[in-house]
């Protein structure tokens, strides 16, 4: 039932090489690979996973209209004139009903990055998966980490009650929010008052503002946080870029602190737990259902099952799946399903 490992071909490992020296439609091409599942990619990250963990990745995250975008924009823009830093954007889009891809509103929301060679900007559609994130999201940002950005900025759709995977997926997690939207009730709903690790008061221009301030701050005093390990509250103003050079440099100073006391090699170690489990899960998903034994069972089983508890025939899969003993095996007695009894299979 087991796939065997990809091995990466000389083609693929010329493909890396060409993104680690700069090639754009090579970083391009990788990332598709990623998305699309391609088992060439697979192969290929067992090539380069080595040279990654250079880049800082900041997760954005927040309610719809909080102003994400305008934020990530600003951010990119002042860290590439003030350092000259290099940028890569995954921007995470809703899908679209007809094609299936990403909408690209975020990609024109940023369009003063388009034209800088020193932005990458890769927009990707959720395509049903919860989270706030595509199921690639962590690939194409290894890949813009291995094309050699300096900072990656991860940018959700606009989060729901249970869509905070940014948090697993990243090193610095910004929870925006804006005046006069109920926005601290929806972050509590949504748990991101748990994942955040700043929090940004964006549209600051805007009526409500130090209540909305005032509201975060009693919140993470309910929750019994001291107060020497709260997220910050900074407010911004995107549009104009008020507050933006300020938010710039506590990420800096955040990720750097982190760093040096070891906590940021922790986090990536947890984030990286998680990743293996996701993959886990999925490919044993695939395996199950795309193993025809176990769907002829549960096909059979299910004729005139009316009785038939869905606990009880998940069981029976899971055992058929496992290959327990000939006395246990539910599908022993079925004649319809192939014998893989050990002495045939000699």
């Amino acid at each position: 039932m087991t796939e065997a490992a990809p091995v990466a071909t000389d083609r693929d490992a010329a493909l890396v090489e060409r993104v680690r020296a700069g090639d754009q439609r090579a970083c391009a091409r990788l990332m598709t690979w990623a998305e699309r599942n391609d088992p060439r990619y697979a192969a290929a990250h067992r090539a380069f996973v080595g040279s990654l963990g250079t880049a800082q990745r900041i997760g954005i995250t927040g309610p719809p209209g909080a102003g994400k975008s305008t934020l990530v924009e600003g951010l990119a823009e002042h860290w590439r004139k003030t350092e000259d830093r290099t940028i890569g954007v995954v921007a995470v889009d809703p899908t679209s009903p007809f094609t299936g891809g990403a909408l690209l509103g975020d990609r024109v929301r940023m369009s003063r990055l388009v034209l800088d060679p020193g932005v990458f900007i890769r927009s990707m559609a959720t395509r049903g998966v919860f989270g706030g994130l595509a199921r690639a999201t962590d690939d194409v940002a290894d890949v813009l980490d291995l094309y050699g950005r300096h900072t990656v900025l991860v940018e959700t759709v606009g989060v729901g009650q249970s869509e905070v995977d940014i948090a697993r997926s990243c090193d610095l997690t910004l929870v925006v929010l804006h005046p006069g939207g109920g926005d601290t009730i929806q972050a509590m709903k949504a748990g991101l008052m748990e994942v955040a690790d700043v929090y940004v008061v964006n549209k600051a221009d805007m009526p409500g503002l130090d209540r909305l301030v005032q509201e975060l701050y009693d919140v993470l005093e309910l929750r019994e946080i001291p107060e020497d390990q709260r997220p910050p509250v900074l407010t911004t103003v995107a549009s104009n870029g008020q507050g933006v050079a300020e938010l710039a440099d506590a990420i800096d100073g955040m990720v750097a602190e982190r760093r040096a006391s070891g906590a940021l090699d922790a986090r990536r170690e947890e984030n990286l737990e998680r990743r293996v489990r996701r993959l886990v899960d999925g490919r044993l998903r695939r395996d199950v259902w795309e193993t025809q034994r176990l769907a002829e069972h549960l096909h059979k089983r299910l004729a005139g099952s009316g009785t038939l508890s869905a606990y009880e025939l998940a069981d029976e899969v899971l055992d058929v799946y496992r290959g327990a003993g000939r006395d246990q095996d539910p599908s022993s007695n079925d004649p319809s399903l192939p014998d893989t009894s050990p002495e045939d299979s000699a």
